[in-house]
């Protein structure tokens, strides 16, 4: 018996030694400015108001949506107890996002909606890593970098080949069936 209360005490000692716990979720708290920044919700979609950048006229894109997702990461402890919170965000940014003159259809809006999607659905597949992936005191500081840029080189990627397989939009039946894929995305991301 005093042997099993010793070692109860001590896997006791031991676990509340060891407690560590992350809080992964998503804000629109960041130090971004506000009127600059629209944070991604599936219930709002861009406008033409929203592009605010100059036109780079030797692009030749009809427009430019500038967007992209972060986190921000804080990790506190207190006596035994360890809480790694981390904060993700999917941001569009209206003064480095334009449109052409004249331009400015619902066709070219549609696609570059697609391209904030797109940023979304790498944010959430990042979202998504972040709390599968067995974050631990000892190896949050290299493993959420490294899931992040793994997660920014794919939204970089299906960025790219978006545009390359639409050509910017250009191709309507390849946009349709972009249409088809990035909704179905945003909606299982949004369940």
């Amino acid at each position: 018996m005093k042997y099993f209360l010793i070692s109860f005490i001590l896997f006791f000692s031991i676990s509340s030694y060891a407690q560590f716990s992350s809080n992964i979720y998503w804000t629109e708290q960041t130090t971004m400015p506000s009127p600059e920044t629209i944070y991604y919700t599936s219930a709002q979609t861009l406008s033409w108001n929203d592009f605010k950048g100059r036109p780079d006229n030797n692009s030749p894109a009809a427009a430019m949506t500038a967007s992209g997702f972060g986190y921000k990461a804080d990790f506190k402890s207190v006596g035994n107890s360890s809480q790694l919170n981390i904060a993700v965000y999917c941001y569009f940014s209206k003064k480095n996002s334009w449109v052409k003159p004249g331009k400015n259809t619902a066709y070219i809006l549609n696609h570059e909606q697609h391209h904030f999607n797109i940023s979304f659905i790498s944010a959430d597949l990042f979202l998504g890593k972040l709390k599968s992936a067995g974050l631990t005191k000892a190896n949050y500081n290299t493993l959420l970098p490294k899931l992040y840029n793994e997660c920014v080189t794919l939204m970089n990627k299906m960025q790219n080949e978006y545009d390359g397989q639409t050509k910017n939009g250009q191709l309507k039946d390849v946009q349709d069936q972009w249409n088809e894929f990035v909704g179905a995305k945003v909606k299982a991301a949004t369940k």
